[in-house]
C-alpha cells in the first residue's frame, strides 16, 4: 500500500478545515494558498469527498467548505478511504472472499491479512483532532 499524493493532499486539506471547525466555510483558495496545493486539485479531492457526511459546502461569494462534524469524530482511515480506495497492502484481498486462485494454498495470506487489519485498525484510531493535538503539543515545545 502507497498513499498517493491525493491521499496526503486530502488529509492535509481536511487538517485545515479541522483547525477551523466552528468558524465557518473556509474558501479552497484560502486553502490552496496555506498549504501549497494548487485549487485545481483540492476541487477534485473534494470532488471525491463530496458525497459524504464529512465535508459541507456552501456556494456563492462567502462559499467554501466545513467539516460536517466535530474533527474527534472523523478518522485518518475515513479520509484515505474516500480517496484511495481500498488500503489493503495487496491486491488479493480487495475481494471478497480473497480472489486469487491460490486461496486455499497461499503460505503467506496471514500475513497480509493481519498487516491489512492492523493498518485498518491504526487508521481508525486516529482522528483529525489527534492531528491538532499532536500539533499543537509540537508549537508547545518550540523555543
Amino acid at each position: 500500500m502507497k498513499i498517493s499524493t491525493k491521499g496526503r493532499y486530502a488529509l492535509r486539506m481536511m487538517t485545515e478545515l479541522a483547525q477551523n471547525y466552528g468558524a465557518g466555510l473556509v474558501p479552497l483558495k484560502d486553502i490552496s494558498e496555506r498549504q501549497g496545493i494548487s485549487k485545481k486539485y483540492l476541487e477534485l479531492i473534494v470532488s471525491s469527498m463530496h458525497n459524504s457526511d464529512l465535508i459541507a459546502s456552501g456556494r456563492g461569494f462567502q462559499g467554501g467548505y466545513q467539516l460536517a462534524k466535530p474533527p474527534k469524530q472523523i478518522t485518518v482511515g475515513e479520509v484515505l478511504r474516500l480517496t484511495e480506495g481500498s488500503l489493503a497492502p495487496v491486491a488479493c484481498l480487495d475481494w471478497d472472499p480473497v480472489g486469487c486462485d491460490r486461496r486455499a494454498d497461499c503460505p503467506t495470506l496471514f500475513i497480509w491479512q493481519e498487516l491489512d487489519r492492523r493498518i485498518e485498525e491504526y487508521l481508525d484510531s486516529v482522528t483529525l483532532q489527534d492531528i491538532l493535538d499532536r500539533q499543537a503539543a509540537a508549537f508547545d515545545y518550540m523555543i
